[in-house]
């Protein structure tokens, strides 16, 4: 992560809110920055390995970014109809508020994108939907809402698209279909951290299931 530039996009963010206090996607995009800014000091473990939100230590976070963020958020909702901003910025409140993992409103986060996917139809909206809708509902339904956008010319070489799949297979039991997944994804990501985390995922897989 480039620190300079997350810190210069949130001086930014800062100076526009200041300059249009009333503008929802300006204070929309500010809470985006904050709320995910917040988590940036648990997103590697001591080893450099990626560390998934399930497994980051919430006491780390900065909560005083948090409760800004979800105050710029009540605020950027309350005009209708919501933005982008908003609406990405109200997900990220949803788990930066979550006291765990487990206490998660998927439901909640679904119903968010649901209305981001509307006003904002992006494939990466929809894939991010839908893992949203594999933890919601289980892996099943998760990897058939995945189903449609692998023919989506965009999501073509997307790495998130394979890696999203290869854990529903996991999580389902299906090894050696997400092993082929886990090996697509490793040929997609450049991020040494996720190649780290994918290459364990599969070597999981491989031991328990060699065949």
């Amino acid at each position: 992560m480039r620190r300079d530039l997350v810190e210069r996009a949130l001086d930014l963010a800062r100076m526009l809110a200041a300059l249009l206090p009333d503008d929802p996607g300006v204070l929309g995009l500010l809470a985006l920055i904050l709320l995910t800014d917040a988590r940036r000091d648990t997103r590697l473990g001591t080893d450099g390995g990626l560390q998934l939100l399930a497994e980051q230590d919430r006491t780390q976070w900065d909560h005083a970014a948090i409760r800004e963020g979800a105050e710029l958020v009540r605020c950027a909702l309350r005009h209708r109809p919501p933005g982008r901003f908003a609406l990405m910025a109200a997900i990220a409140a949803v788990h930066s508020e979550a006291p765990t993992w487990d206490d998660t409103d998927w439901h909640e986060v679904v119903g968010l994108y649901d209305v981001l996917v509307q006003i904002w139809p992006s494939p990466v909206v929809a894939l991010n939907r839908a893992v949203a809708v594999g933890f919601e509902q289980g892996p099943a339904a998760g990897l058939a809402a995945l189903e449609p956008l692998t023919a989506e010319p965009q999501l073509a070489g997307y790495g998130y698209l394979a890696a999203a799949r290869a854990d529903f297979l996991r999580r389902l039991g299906r090894d050696a279909e997400a092993r082929q997944a886990y090996e697509e994804a490793l040929l997609m990501t450049e991020n040494r951290a996720e190649q780290l985390f994918l290459a364990g995922r599969l070597a999981e897989i491989t031991e328990r299931n060699p065949a």
